[in-house]
């Protein structure tokens, strides 16, 4: 069933060809490889795992917001004590921002978009934020557990077996939203929170022993190249990620 919507979406998507397109772009100024050279002054500090993909999607947002911020990297084995006293389920990601602490990667995501709105990560009208949401909601539940299966390691070989097969089999059903699209992002002109969802997944493929037919997802993988290539996406890669496609 979540093949079948990915399917579909690709069929509404051609569906809409016909119809005109807006164009806007945004792009941050970001010069440095690490997250403490950027623009915006804060006093944020963010709890991340640095192979974790929740924790790497809220990273690039705030390196596509330029945002400085303190990033404690926390190891699931040994994790500090403040982070138990500042979110009760004791896990990353955790944003400190003052008095505020958030968790759960979404949330942590908009807010940032709206205590900083440039440049804009979702859609200005209400329709196409819906949309938006929506993408992020079906890659939170078609995509993500397939990824969390083979990460966690703790199912029977042919449980991680199968969310290898359907990650890929999923991902592969995407390819016609970019087959037939002018559009340089998912479903979009602009660099959006639906990109900063997928794109950690697409990442750690190798990692998570996963291997894409090049010639039949090509359309994909232009993407891939497009997303992995912004200075953002960069600056957000931890080592450890980083050695993933090394």
């Amino acid at each position: 069933m979540r093949k079948i919507f990915w399917i579909g979406l690709g069929w509404l998507f051609l569906a809409q060809l016909s119809r005109s397109f807006h164009s806007m772009t945004a792009f941050p100024s970001t010069d440095d490889s690490t997250m403490g050279v950027v623009t915006k002054r804060s006093s944020m500090t963010f709890f991340s795992s640095p192979n974790d993909h929740y924790c790497h999607r809220v990273r690039i947002v705030l390196a596509e917001k330029g945002v400085t911020v303190d990033i404690v990297d926390v190891d699931n084995g040994d994790k500090p004590e403040d982070l138990a006293s500042l979110n009760p389920y004791n896990e990353v990601p955790t944003l400190v921002d003052r008095e505020l602490t958030l968790y759960q990667s979404t949330v942590i995501m908009e807010y940032l978009d709206e205590r900083f709105p440039h440049p804009p990560l979702l859609p200005v009208y209400p329709v196409a934020r819906a949309q938006s949401r929506l993408y992020v909601h079906r890659i939170q539940k078609d995509l993500c557990g397939y990824v969390d299966n083979i990460v966690a390691g703790r199912s029977k070989e042919t449980v991680i077996d199968r969310s290898r097969k359907e990650l890929k089999e999923s991902l592969m059903a995407i390819v016609p939203i970019f087959s037939f699209s002018e559009k340089p992002y998912f479903m979009s002109e602009e660099f959006t929170l639906v990109d900063c969802c997928i794109a950690p997944i697409l990442w750690r493929l190798p990692a998570l022993g996963v291997e894409l037919p090049e010639k039949q997802v090509a359309p994909l993988m232009g993407y891939m190249e497009r997303v992995f290539a912004r200075d953002a996406f960069k600056v957000a890669l931890s080592e450890s990620e980083r050695e993933m496609r090394s």
